[in-house]
Parts: structure tokens; C-alpha cells; sequence
């Protein structure tokens, strides 16, 4: 039974106190009050998690599909996960990173840094993807400098990238919406055309085949441009906001060759991608690579605590060491390598460690495939696919309004499912059991005949 709440009236007057006084991210805010109307976007106010639920202030719940934005990891109010957080409360909540260092980022950067065999050696932090991928960027091109090589100063996306929406970021990020707005701020990249999406599979094609379509030409890009380009920006296996865009690591296998040839660094944001989302714990190794620099975020804290990370290979880091401050890299944030969102970090990765979490996976990945089988048969399904613990397909459909109707749809179906446009995805929990999938199917197949009807 849902959990009652003594406030029946409590979901409404945080309606109102949120309109009031919140600017909501990714939102029109402008829907958030249309109330029957098809632009509507309901704001839900949520007193609590518990595990992969969450309850609004009158009780009811909803299965967090979509891990709250991809950034929840082992359920809400994880003990583990709160116990560590109470730990590090008595110890030290933060200090400056500029000139000192504690415990849990230097245990974190020594423990991520294993995770990759030792070969990116160094940790740089910050507290969000798009700086991350800010942070890589500027590596990149502070590099090539200090090395005497400054025309090496353009950055290459694929179609469809996304890394973030501060400005730098925007630069290697091509999806329309987010960047458009913008465009006098934003420094030019150039974009590879087309992506390796295995939705662009032509009649007898395997992913592998578009993979190598897709890099041919990168390598007539690069063989033209190789000489200015700094780096080469890629979501390994899965492109996210492009609709959950999923190709063959044989692109990333030819990319990390292509990049060795015309001396381009290769940038991994697993900001999304990355903590065993796509079965591995970092998606790139799936195709036996390492890039130059790998950016973390989301999952890396489990989901509890703003935190992002930029590893680096040390051949990159031992190019700013130097007398000359103007070699260095001065980028920071104030709550850079914060203490209590590193010990998060680390009890994350101890829950991998001590629970087999990618073992357990392989059998949820399993269960998500039985439970979506039924749609593939859908007459307006297209593209059912699954990487690991990210599922998705494409809904045929001309409804501009679609995805906000699925989404109340499910929300009324007790689910949390957001989907991109036309792209309806799962991204649940590490937790999730056998029942709580069935209940994510069964709510996606009611909430896509609604949105539908």
C-alpha cells in the first residue's frame, strides 16, 4: 500500500510555492500551468524516495524510470550510501582543494585511475557534466599549446552530440533546441556527418557496417583538418539526448586509431554513459580502447551529490608542469573534489565491488528485453534496442505533442518516464527486482496507447 501522508492538501500548496518562487531547468515554464491543455507539464512535487519509488506529499508513488535524470545509481535513501555520508559529516565537509587535499579525493582519484588499468593517471573535478566536458576542452587545446603545436585549436562532435549547456560546452553539442538560442556566444566545432546511429542501418547493414561507414568519414575529416584539430568529443555506445542513439563500439575501436594517426586527442564524456549503464562499468571498454581524457558525472556519486570528474592520461598532465604559471591549469570551482560528494563516490564504487553490480545487471538487462518484447509488435513501435541497463525505441507518430502526453500518461500509471521527442527510453535503478520491471512495462505499453489515442 502507498505510504499515506496527514497532509492531503500538501501537494498542492507545494504546486503553488514551487510556481511562485522555482525557475525549473528544461522547462517552458509557461506548461507547468496549463492544466487540460496539450502543452501541459505537470509539476510533481515529491516528499521522499525510497528505493526505485518515489512518493509525492499525498502518498502516491511513481517507479523512477529514468533514475531522476540518469544520475541514481542504487535506489533513493540508499543506507549504505547514507551511512557513508553521516561518516564523512563527522570528519570533514569541505575544504578548498587550491593548495590542499583530504582523504576521499585522493582514495577516488587512485581508485578511478585503477579502474583504467592506470593509464589516465591524473583526476581533475568539478560539480557537473558540462563542465567536465569544459574542463576536457580546454585540456585539450591548453595542451597542443604548451606543446607548440597552437593551431592545433578545433574541437569535432559527432551529429546529434550532446555535452552540456554552459557555453563552452554548447560548442561540441548539436542538438538545436539547446544551443540555437545562443549561437553569437558559442564557439565553433565542426560535426561528423553522418553518426554512427544504427538506426541508419541501410537495407542489409549491421551496426558494425555503420560504424565503418560512419568512420570513413571521420577519416576524410581528419585527413583534411587533422593538423588544426585539438579533440575528438564522443558519447561512447549510446548518444543520449540525440534520442538515445546507440552504435557499434567498432566506431570507437576506428576513432581511437584515427585519432592516433592524425594526433587528436579522444574525449569519452560518460557523463551519462559511464558507472555500468551500458554494461561495463565505462562504456568504452567495450571496444578494448582508452581515450586521452574521460569525463564522469551523474551516476558517479550514485546520485546523491553534485559531482564530476575529468581523468587524464599523464603524458597530457606532465605537459602543464612547468616554472611558468601561464602553462598551468588554472581552471577551477570553489567546491572542487568536495569530501562528502567523494565519499558518496567511493561508497558508489564500493557497492560495485561488493555486490557484483554488473553480474546482477546482465539479469535485470535480461528482464527489461522480456518485458519490452510485447511492444516490438506495436504497429507504430520502430527501433527496439537495448545497451546493458538503457532500453529505448521510436514511436511513429506526428503528435507535437507526444512525449508530454506519454509522460502524464505514465506518471498517471505510477512511472517516471520521460521521453526525448518520439524516443520513449528506460534508465532505471541498479535495484530494480523482476515485479518492479513488469510494472515499468506494463505502465509504458498503458501510457503509449493513451498517448496515442
Amino acid at each position: 500500500m502507498n505510504p499515506a501522508h496527514p497532509n492531503p492538501s500538501a501537494n498542492a500548496d507545494w504546486l503553488a510555492r514551487s510556481q511562485a518562487a522555482v525557475w525549473h531547468p528544461c522547462t517552458q515554464m509557461r506548461h507547468h500551468t496549463r492544466a487540460g491543455s496539450p502543452e501541459h507539464l505537470p509539476l510533481v512535487p515529491i516528499a521522499r524516495g525510497q528505493e526505485a519509488w518515489l512518493y509525492d506529499f499525498d502518498g502516491k508513488r511513481y517507479l523512477d524510470g529514468i533514475s531522476s535524470w540518469w544520475t541514481n545509481l542504487f535506489g533513493h535513501a540508499n543506507p549504505r550510501l547514507n551511512a557513508a555520508l553521516r561518516a564523512q559529516l563527522k570528519t570533514l565537509e569541505h575544504v578548498m582543494l587550491a593548495g590542499f587535499t583530504h582523504r576521499p579525493v585522493v582514495e577516488l582519484s587512485e581508485r578511478l585511475s585503477a579502474l583504467t588499468g592506470g593509464i589516465l593517471g591524473h583526476a581533475f573535478y568539478a560539480s557537473d557534466g558540462a563542465s567536465a566536458t569544459e574542463i576536457a576542452l580546454k585540456m585539450s587545446f591548453h595542451y597542443w599549446r604548451n606543446v607548440g603545436r597552437p593551431e592545433k585549436a578545433e574541437f569535432l562532435c559527432l551529429a546529434g552530440a550532446y555535452h552540456g549547456e554552459t557555453v563552452g560546452a554548447l560548442a561540441v553539442t548539436d542538438v538545436a533546441i539547446f544551443k540555437d538560442a545562443y549561437a553569437p556566444l558559442v564557439r565553433r566545432a565542426a560535426r561528423v556527418l553522418p553518426s554512427p546511429d544504427s538506426r541508419l542501418a541501410e537495407p542489409g547493414e549491421t551496426p558494425a557496417d555503420v560504424a565503418r561507414r560512419a568512420a570513413a568519414v571521420l577519416k576524410r575529416h581528419l585527413q583534411e583538418h587533422g593538423a588544426r584539430t585539438a579533440a575528438l568529443i564522443v558519447e561512447p555506445l549510446v548518444q543520449g539526448a540525440a534520442g538515445m542513439a546507440m552504435h557499434d563500439p567498432e566506431y570507437l575501436r576506428l576513432a581511437r586509431a584515427l585519432c592516433d594517426r592524425y594526433e587528436v586527442h579522444l574525449i569519452c564524456d560518460e557523463i551519462a554513459v559511464g558507472c555500468g549503464r551500458t554494461g561495463s562499468f565505462f562504456a568504452h571498454e567495450q571496444a578494448g580502447i582508452r581515450p586521452d581524457l574521460l569525463c564522469l558525472s551523474k551516476g558517479i556519486s550514485g546520485g546523491y551529490l553534485p559531482l564530476s570528474v575529468v581523468l587524464c592520461r599523464d603524458a597530457l598532465y606532465a605537459a602543464f608542469l612547468d616554472d611558468s604559471t601561464a602553462r598551468a591549469f588554472l581552471h577551477s570551482h570553489s567546491y572542487t573534489g568536495n569530501p562528502l560528494a567523494c565519499r558518496a563516490a567511493l561508497a558508489t564504487l564500493d557497492i560495485f565491488s561488493e555486490d557484483d553490480v554488473l553480474a546482477a545487471n546482465r539479469i535485470r538487462a535480461q528482464q527489461i528485453v522480456a518485458a519490452l518484447a510485447p511492444l516490438a509488435a506495436h504497429p507504430q513501435v520502430r527501433h527496439l534496442r537495448q545497451r546493458g541497463m538503457i532500453a529505448a525505441f521510436d514511436v511513429a507518430t506526428d503528435d507535437p505533442h507526444f512525449s508530454r502526453r506519454f509522460y502524464r500518461a505514465a506518471l498517471d500509471n505510477e512511472a517516471l518516464i520521460r521521453p526525448i521527442g518520439n524516443t520513449v527510453y528506460w534508465m532505471p535503478p541498479y535495484i530494480v527486482d523482476a515485479a518492479e520491471i513488469a510494472h515499468l512495462g506494463a505502465a509504458t505499453a498503458r501510457a503509449l496507447e493513451c498517448a496515442l489515442a
